[in-house]
Order: C-alpha cells, then structure tokens, then sequence
C-alpha cells in the first residue's frame, strides 16, 4: 500500500473538508504521552525512523482513491484532491533511544492542516508501540546487571509487523541480538538462536541429537538441555562436545525449571570439564522482574531468551499518548476537555539538572539546559540520512544511566518533573480565558434565541 488508507475514516473526511474550503494554513501538532503507566518511571523514545520512511512516501495510490469513490462515496473533487497531495511539511522530534516522560511532545508536525492531518494515525501507532516496547527492553536490559538479551518474542507477537518493530526496538533497548532473522537482515542486528525441544525428539535420543548438530554446527552448538532431564542433559551435552574433540561448546539452554537452582548446578557441571567458557542461556516466560530475582541470586546465566512478556510489554502495554493540534496558522489552539486539556502552541523541550521544562519554540534557551527536540524533516524530506541503531543505543545508554534510582526501580517507581516555562503558562491562561469568555457568549446568545 501507498500509505493514504493507513489512517482512521475521520482523517480523511476532516482532511477533505479542509481542502474543500481551502483551508490550507500550516498546522502544528504535538505528539506526547498525557501519563505514564503505574509501572513506569519513564519511556525510552522509539518508532521515529519508521514515521520518517512513511511521511516521505505518502501519498493516494490508485487502488486506495478507486475504495474510496466506490465503497465511501467520495466524489470527483474530494478525489482530486487527495490523489495530489504529499506530505511537505516539517517535523522536529526527539530523537529515538533518549529517556523521555509524560506530557512534554516526543514529535511535532508542521505542514499544511490536511497534510497534518491525515497521517496521525500511523505516526501515533509507530511512536507509541515502539516507545511501549524500548521501554519494557531497557528494564530487562537492567535487570540483566551486563549479562546479554535476546529478542525471542517473533512467534508470540501481535503480528508479523509487530515481531519486526519489536526486534529493532529492543535492539535499541540494549539487546544484544534477536532470533528474528529478517530482522536481522533488515536492520543490522545480530541474530541469534539453539534449537527447540522439536529437534532433540525427531531423534532416537538425546545423545544422538546433540552430536548430530554438533557435527553440523561445531562453531555454533548451543544445546538445549531440559527435554527430559536438565542435570542429564548436560552431562550429555558435555559428553556430546567430548566425543566430537571440543573442549568446550558456545552454550548450553535453559528452558523450564528452578533456573536458578539449574544455573547453579549446571555451571559446576561445566566447569568440573573445564567448559569455563560455555555459556548459560536462560530462556521461558522471562521479563525484567524474573530477571531481576535471578540476578540478585546470583545465578551464573550468561545470555536471557526473552519473548512473550517483552513483545508484547505484558505489564504496561499501551500508552496513553495523543497527537493535538496546538497552533493553526499563526494562533495557537488548546482543547478544554476535562482531563484532556492540551498546551498551547508549537514546542520545545529542555532537559537540565532539575528536570525537563516545556517552552514555547521561540522562547529563549535556558542557560544550561539541553534542546530535545531538534529538526529531522523539512519540506517533506529528511534533513539527514537514516542514523544507525548504534547511535540510539548510544543515546539510551548515557540517558539511563543519568535517571536516579527511585526513577528506575521496578515497582512503584517515581518520576521526573515536566515543568511548563512561564511563558508558556501565560499563553495557556491567556488561551483558556478567551475560550472561556467565547464560550460563555455564545451560551448567552443561543439562551437569548430560544427565549
């Protein structure tokens, strides 16, 4: 698909409203998390280079115009219209792998008002996934305390889509590779995998399956060792490097059971052959708190399988974030909604010593205060080349390593303060006092009708 039919129905119908009566003004849209999850002390920001490679490339193919003259009765001006238009407008964001809280904007667009528009729905979709996992892959990254994470979420994800974001996402998180190897492909990662308990049973016993991939894999052989009996399985594995003249095999698995207790006994085991090298891997509903409690045992494991719980964020998975318009052509707008009421105007984010503080864009830098928000797209295309996942990893590493603890604990965590410049409360006053007094005239005028 082209990207137009990417969106909910109300985008469109708004968008060709919009053009209909030529409303053209450029538009600024804040797009932001209104309150963290209980859970979480603050977000890791993700899903920007997937917004980029859809705002360069969208557009109204063919096929999408014909669904929507048919099948929603659009007619031939509407069409006309949208078969037109690109994106052209410019955004500014934060960039992916930076520490972030609610209620400061982790992307602005500016373009023209039907531009702006129409694509919130997938700009909200990649930031607020991408953003919801990265932040669940950093815990288990912490909780590792320096042993490796690897990605095996691909077959329990909400879809193929999800597995790939969900791979590039905790790569930027800090894991060391994924099992998901178009991923890998795609994006650079390590891939890494064993095998599956499939393997060792389509043999006639273990000691034949091991030195079967033995043989087939020698540089490689991480053997899965529960299928029957864990302690046994080791010593098969052992057994099985023996006879094939290694001193030692990449890894052994961990699957089910007391991992900690297995860890422990399994490590003596290797070690008693002089397998000093041959690493742990632990794997099997794993997320940050069972990481956490091994690793405060502990427990000798050197690489963490996590899958199910982290690809899907089980314990926080969905953020409430939103995308608002705040200024139309040179005014600047704000909802009232109780519980919902927006900032005023197009922004900038400062990060200092004391906190994070919101400003209008064309307030004057804080002394001694870092801009978050910095331009990525101007008149529809990239400013610069796509960064590597490197540099995002980058970013995470130093932003989290700078959070307080009571910001990074696991349960019942704090947060950091997001402030608004006073200049920016003015404007927000100044907004909410003339909606209110509109509102209160138009009330007056409309009682005085119908009396």
């Amino acid at each position: 698909m082209s990207g137009g039919l990417l969106t909910d129905l109300y985008e469109v119908t708004m968008a060709v409203s919009y053009l209909r009566r030529g409303m053209t003004g450029p538009a600024t849209f804040s797009l932001f998390v209104r309150d963290l999850p209980p859970s979480r002390g603050f977000l890791i920001a993700g899903g920007l280079e997937g917004c980029l490679s859809f705002l360069e490339n969208y557009r109204f193919g063919q096929e999408e115009l014909d669904y929507l003259a048919t099948e929603q009765r659009f007619d031939d001006a509407a069409l006309e219209a949208l078969e037109e238009l690109r994106f052209t407008g410019d955004v500014r964001a934060i960039p992916e792998g930076r520490v972030v809280f609610a209620g400061e904007p982790l992307l602005e667009v500016t373009a023209p008002i039907a531009e702006a528009q129409l694509v919130e729905t997938v700009l909200l979709n990649h930031i607020t996934f991408q953003t919801t996992i990265a932040t669940k892959a950093e815990r288990c990254v912490q909780a590792a305390g320096g042993a490796q994470v690897v990605d095996f979420a691909f077959r329990r994800t909400q879809g193929i889509d999800a597995a790939l974001a969900v791979a590039r996402a905790s790569y930027v998180a800090g894991f060391a590779g994924t099992s998901n190897i178009e991923a890998a492909r795609r994006y650079g990662i390590p891939a890494a995998g064993t095998m599956a308990h499939s393997y060792i049973e389509a043999f006639p016993d273990e000691a034949a399956a091991f030195a079967a991939f033995t043989a087939d894999f020698p540089d490689r052989t991480t053997l899965l060792v529960d299928t029957y009996d864990t302690l046994g399985g080791v010593e098969a594995a052992i057994h099985a490097a023996r006879r094939a003249g290694r001193t030692h095999l990449a890894g052994i698995r961990l699957d089910s059971g007391d991992l900690g207790a297995l860890a422990f006994q399994a490590r003596r085991l290797l070690d008693r052959e002089g397998m000093t090298r041959t690493r742990i891997v632990a794997s099997g509903g794993l997320d940050e708190y069972g990481i956490a409690e091994l690793t405060a045992t502990g427990a000798p494991i050197d690489v963490y399988g996590v899958g199910t719980k982290m690809g899907v964020s089980a314990d926080a998975p969905y953020l409430d974030s939103a995308y608002k318009l705040v200024a139309y052509g040179d005014r600047p707008v704000m909802k009232l909604s109780a519980g919902k009421a927006t900032a005023p105007g197009a922004k900038q984010v400062y990060r200092g010593a004391s906190g994070d503080l919101v400003t209008l864009r064309d307030e004057p830098a804080p002394a001694g205060m870092e801009p978050l928000l910095v331009p990525v797209m101007k008149s529809g295309r990239r400013i610069a080349r796509a960064e590597s996942l490197a540099a995002a990893r980058g970013r995470r590493a130093a932003d989290v390593a700078a959070l307080p603890d009571q910001v990074t604990r696991f349960r019942h965590p704090e947060t950091v303060s997001v402030a608004l410049s006073p200049e920016l409360q003015r404007c927000r006053d100044r907004l909410r006092a003339e909606l209110a007094s509109r509102l209160a005239d138009a009330g007056r005028s409309r009682r005085g009708a119908v009396s």
